[in-house]
């Protein structure tokens, strides 16, 4: 049946609702935090997205990460055309996937072996298996804040859509399967009984905005989990070849146990990966006693898609966009401040957090407590749709960084820059109209 001519965005939303719950296939996708109704894409090119109705938007979101050199890039598109008519999926093993796998162990320090899966999820659910399996224990420690994925036992203090919504994040998770998670405070080292299994973290936390890791954090638990005899996992779905080509663990010099990668290393394809030193992951299956598999594993067009984003990126590549997204938070802190409302901009590397209150100054928050009490004041929704009004998309909840990448040069950050303040200027006369 063909295709209506067109549709609304109201219209393909109220027909998604019909057929997809809440109308959307992730909940942070949903404006359920912001108030009305979500634009569905219909094209991206470099650093826009189209919707349904023809508007065109600068995107700030980039497939929350997933996309680094922008929407439909030629060199990516170029090696999934190439890939897709000799086969999408075999089951079987492909050359394709040791390609990226030997790209990924060769950029990250101490990296050896890399297991593909099929999502983030997926990377740091194998990656807590793995850790229990090999050191014979229960209990993980995780971070309040912290987001990695949607399995059972790590959605407690989840951040991301979690905290967007605001839920408790164990409805429907047995007591059993969080009973061994520990949640700690983020930028606080917790202490480690014999007991623990391991403690997994964001390295640098991008899903209650962004918070950076305190000095010594890092470091501070690279030594308990030593003293401890538990591994240290980096979940870098985030900030893998993100924040630059060795991840995380080059930008802090500190080296994790083991790793969980996504988003950048699939080239805007569905794709994740549990790596870590040869050693330890000689305890996957069929090697080891740990079970673990996937069907699309591997998938050849998202490995080609994965493979080509991380020959295109240099190490300049990475430089410069630090340095454009450091002059881009500077600018749009003073834009924010001058139409009236106070903001803490966090950079780290080409990841930019915004923090908004109606007056400052505003001190950047250092973990969940002090990120939720900024993300929840109420600032927020009014400042995004006046974004989207003036042609800039942000991600639709507070929770979310943005994600400058290659294709944002500095006329578009421009842009996004004057919108913000003619944006402030209209929230901030909204809420002192409001307390008349």
């Amino acid at each position: 049946m063909a295709e209506p001519p067109s549709l609304s965005n109201a219209d393909w939303f109220a027909r998604a609702q019909r057929v997809i719950p809440g109308g959307v296939d992730s909940p942070v996708r949903s404006f359920a935090s912001v108030g009305g109704t979500p634009y569905p894409v219909v094209q991206g090119e470099g650093p826009y997205v189209v919707d349904a109705e023809g508007t065109r938007y600068i995107d700030m979101v980039q497939s929350y990460g997933a996309v680094l050199l922008g929407h439909a890039h030629p060199i990516v598109t170029a090696a999934i055309a190439k890939a897709a008519p000799l086969g999408t999926t075999f089951g079987a093993p492909t050359p394709g996937e040791v390609l990226l796998a030997e790209a990924i162990c060769e950029r990250v320090a101490g990296c050896e072996q890399v297991r593909f899966v099929s999502s983030g999820t997926e990377a740091a659910m194998s990656a807590v298996r793995l850790a229990r399996g090999i050191t014979g224990r229960d209990r993980v420690v995780k971070f309040d804040g912290c987001y990695h994925g949607h399995s059972d036992g790590l959605l407690a203090g989840g951040g991301s859509g979690v905290a967007m919504l605001g839920l408790p994040g164990s409805v429907g998770v047995s007591r059993g399967a969080v009973a061994d998670t520990v949640v700690a405070p983020y930028n606080v080292v917790p202490e480690l009984d014999d007991d623990v299994a391991c403690v997994i973290v964001e390295p640098v936390a991008a899903n209650m905005n962004l918070v950076a890791p305190a000095a010594g954090f890092l470091a501070g638990l690279r030594a308990a989990c030593d003293a401890a005899g538990a591994l240290l996992i980096f979940d870098e779905v985030i900030t893998g070849f993100r924040i630059g080509t060795g991840g995380a663990t080059a930008w802090s010099g500190v080296r994790p146990d083991l790793w969980c990668f996504g988003k950048v290393i699939g080239g805007g394809l569905p794709v994740g990966a549990l790596a870590g030193r040869r050693e330890l992951l000689a305890s996957l299956a069929p090697q080891g006693p740990v079970y673990q598999a996937g069907t699309l594993s591997g998938n050849p067009l998202a490995t080609a898609a994965g493979l080509a984003v991380l020959t295109e990126v240099t190490d300049d590549d990475y430089a410069e966009l630090a340095a454009r997204a450091a002059s881009f938070a500077v600018n749009l802190g003073a834009a924010i401040a001058s139409g009236g409302l106070a903001a803490s901009v966090p950079v780290i590397g080409p990841l930019v957090g915004l923090f908004l209150s109606p007056s400052g100054p505003i001190d950047a928050p250092v973990d969940y407590v002090t990120a939720h009490a900024l993300a929840s004041n109420g600032v927020y929704p009014r400042f995004f749709h006046a974004m989207l009004r003036r042609g800039v998309a942000l991600a639709p909840g507070a929770y979310e960084v943005m994600f400058p990448g290659l294709s944002h040069g500095n006329d578009v950050l421009d842009r996004v820059v004057a919108a913000a303040g003619e944006s402030a200027a209209e929230v901030a006369k909204e809420l002192a109209d409001t307390q008349a």
